[in-house]
């Protein structure tokens, strides 16, 4: 299949960039009301051995509304905590399982409603088991890769970067939704 002819996809809502305690707390209801969101994470890249840094961005997606938490400011987690312990709340997203652990070293949580949608393609005897080519495999579309080295913790994150992570939230809950039917 030729994928170079699929249109770019990217998401066309509402994107929340979350800063602040203060921030998170004014978005609270629309984060606590969604039944489902596409799941991902963002952490700065390490380029010399041994180098690890924290995770910089949360990134929930619902199909109307998007929100990229910047973390390095978050210190009060009851919210994202009651979301993902919450087992009637699906977080779907791509190789989640690092993202959750590195979210465990920010906050405490037992994860609950996590789909991951490595195991779902692999039921369903998908060819590609990464975002970009379940999206072209499944939606027909492609994603842009190019911001994912860039630096997360930048002091200021540029439209391009806030874009790219509302997307790739975005993208799992899409594939979710096309994979659950």
């Amino acid at each position: 299949m030729d994928y170079s002819t699929f249109q770019l996809l990217s998401f066309p809502g509402k994107i929340h960039l979350i800063n602040t305690n203060q921030e998170l707390h004014i978005v609270a209801n629309a984060l606590a009301s969604a039944k489902e969101f596409g799941f991902d994470t963002e952490t700065r890249p390490a380029f010399k051995k041994g180098e690890v840094y924290p995770v910089s961005l949360l990134q929930l997606a619902t199909d109307t509304d998007a929100f990229v938490v910047r973390l390095r400011h978050i210190n009060h987690f009851d919210l994202i905590k009651s979301i993902f312990e919450n087992p009637n709340i699906v977080k779907a997203g791509v190789a989640i399982r690092d993202d959750i652990k590195q979210l465990q070293k920010k906050v405490q949580f037992n994860p609950h409603g996590f789909i991951e949608l490595q195991t779902v393609a692999k039921a369903k005897n998908l060819e590609n088991l990464g975002l970009k080519g379940m999206a072209e495999e499944v939606l027909q579309g492609t994603i842009t890769k190019g911001p994912k080295t860039t630096n997360w913790d930048a002091s200021e994150l540029t439209d391009r970067q806030i874009l790219y992570a509302a997307t790739d939230a975005w993208i799992g809950l899409k594939l979710y939704q096309k994979l659950s039917l």
